[in-house]
């Protein structure tokens, strides 16, 4: 018996239903710094109750029109980046895959195939974040690609599939941010926010304030507001996922905020 077939007949235990994170997890480095993003994923990873497993959604896996789901036993650690301090090289995030997790995925959503994966590891939008979370690295992970080429409408279907998860234990992180322009990032110190990075974050805000899931998907209408917010969607799809898997009895917490670097939102939210 194969693990797809075999994930088909699990008898997964319901547990209290885990909530849906969507963090914003900016610079690589916010992983290995003193800094109050680091300090909220700390916090947020002791307030939680303890997940069976997690699923990350990030912004690093992109996979054009079809979407994977992570299946190996033992991930690597993928330091998909570049020209940072060398201890950023030596982090190695050494969790458990999920892979009878990762196959209840594939027999159990049908909007859309999922393609099993059984080699990829865990990107920096995955370990970042769980790595301060969960330390000791014991809470298995396991990732789910995003099919970049697919409308809005997609991902809004395949993550309401996924809901299923969080009645078995299954903490959903999302990781990405709600406004990522890499072009007008201002290195200097304590640099001040542009004025549409605060406006869009504030729209993202507003929307998640008052349940408008439509808001959200049809971002691409507030124009060059939204061009500049994300000149590619690739860190705000995350959202899209987390959003959509918000349900009726939700209430929802912000736990982290601000513009990093200018032009980098940092606010993150939690649904429960």
């Amino acid at each position: 018996m194969t693990i797809h077939d075999f994930a088909k007949h699990l008898d997964i235990k319901k547990t209290e239903k885990m909530p849906v994170v969507f963090v914003g997890h900016g610079n690589p480095m916010n992983a290995i710094t003193e800094n109050i993003y680091r300090k909220s994923w700390i916090k947020l990873g002791k307030d939680l109750a303890r997940p069976h497993a997690t699923l990350c959604i990030s912004a690093h896996w992109l996979t054009g029109r079809d979407t994977a789901v992570t299946m190996t036993e033992r991930p690597k650690t993928i330091h998909d980046f570049y020209g940072f301090p060398p201890e950023l090289y030596e982090v190695h995030y050494n969790a458990p895959g999920a892979p009878l997790e990762a196959g209840s995925v594939r027999t159990t959503v049908t909007s859309s195939e999922i393609r099993p994966d059984l080699d990829r590891g865990l990107d920096h939008g995955a370990w970042s974040v769980l790595s301060n979370m969960y330390p000791e690295a014991d809470v298995p992970v396991f990732q789910l690609s995003i099919a970049y080429e697919r409308p809005m409408n997609y991902h809004r279907d395949l993550a309401k599939e996924l809901g299923f998860l969080r009645q078995r234990g299954v903490l959903i992180v999302a990781s990405g941010n709600l406004v990522h322009n890499l072009q007008k990032i201002r290195w200097e110190q304590n640099a001040k926010p542009y004025d549409w990075a605060l406006e869009f974050d504030a729209f993202v805000k507003k929307s998640i304030e008052s349940g408008n899931e439509k808001a959200l998907i049809d971002y691409k209408n507030l124009g060059a507001l939204a061009d500049m917010a994300h000149p590619t969607n690739d860190h705000y799809l995350p959202l899209i996922y987390a959003a959509s898997l918000r349900d009726k009895t939700d209430g929802f917490r912000f736990f982290s905020e601000g513009i990093d670097a200018g032009s980098v939102s940092m606010r993150s939210v939690i649904f429960s």
